[in-house]
């Protein structure tokens, strides 16, 4: 009777390899086959991707969000150059940003669509959130460039714009050594910037500088309210500009 046992078993075990996916292509993947899976670091290997890489899963009760930014404090600096925000850097459990070729392998799967969220933290203490459907990178020949569909949330959709002309939605990607910013110069009052990076500090999706920028200058209580390089999304609290306390982004797919 054990010998049945053991055939059974070792029949089920070679049927589960045959069906179960040679890896996991993502956060909402991992939870879905495992609905209890926690939050922390797993490996993923996304279609098209040649290698794997380790990633930030937040499991929360509508699924398994891939995270690709975190800030929480000063310990990391955003000022990077192009082939830092390409490859990634910091720690995944702490402030880190994951890579734009690997957010670009994650969204070039066209038989997922991509729904991105925003968090935001205060200094007083509260909250809020914006999130995108249909988000998606391009790859880097269009410098990554930014694609999100409709917004939905009580942050406001700064990526649009809090203002006329300031829309970051098609732009590519820039940094202090790669400007697709659109400035030629972007007048200020009195001031005219050729370039974002060195208005608003690190690497984002700028449009003539434009209303959102999470990869500033992290600034502390008390010096967090009128700075030209912070982490801002401007639409959450007007008029002066806000820097976020702390900002986390992340995607899930449908």
């Amino acid at each position: 009777m054990s010998g049945v046992f053991v055939f059974v078993g070792l029949f089920l075990f070679c049927f589960i390899l045959r069906i179960a996916p040679p890896h996991r292509t993502d956060c909402t993947q991992i939870k879905t086959l495992s609905p209890r899976a926690s939050s922390g670091v797993y490996t993923i290997q996304p279609n098209g991707a040649m290698t794997k890489f380790k990633v930030y899963c937040e499991m929360r009760p509508d699924g398994g969000w891939t995270v690709f930014q975190k800030r929480s404090g000063g310990a990391v600096s955003f000022r990077r150059k192009w082939a830092a925000y390409k490859t990634g850097f910091g720690n995944l459990t702490q402030d880190h940003w994951l890579g734009l070729k690997k957010i670009f392998y994650l969204t070039k799967d066209k038989s997922k669509k991509w729904t991105m969220r925003v968090d935001l933290w205060d200094h007083e203490d509260g909250t809020a959130f914006a999130e995108y459907k249909n988000f998606r990178l391009g790859n880097e020949k269009t410098a990554f460039k930014l694609h999100v569909g409709k917004y939905r949330g009580n942050a406001g959709d700064a990526i649009r714009g809090a203002y006329k002309g300031t829309d970051q939605n098609g732009y590519g990607f820039s940094t202090v050594d790669r400007d697709n910013d659109g400035c030629s110069p972007c007048i200020f009052g009195d001031i005219a910037d050729r370039a974002c990076t060195f208005r608003e500090g690190g690497g984002w999706w700028y449009s003539k500088c434009g209303s959102a920028n999470l990869n500033g200058d992290w600034h502390s209580y008390g010096e967090h309210i009128g700075w030209a390089s912070a982490l801002h999304w401007r639409t959450w609290k007007p008029p002066a500009p806000y820097s976020a306390k702390a900002t986390r982004m992340m995607i899930k797919s449908v």
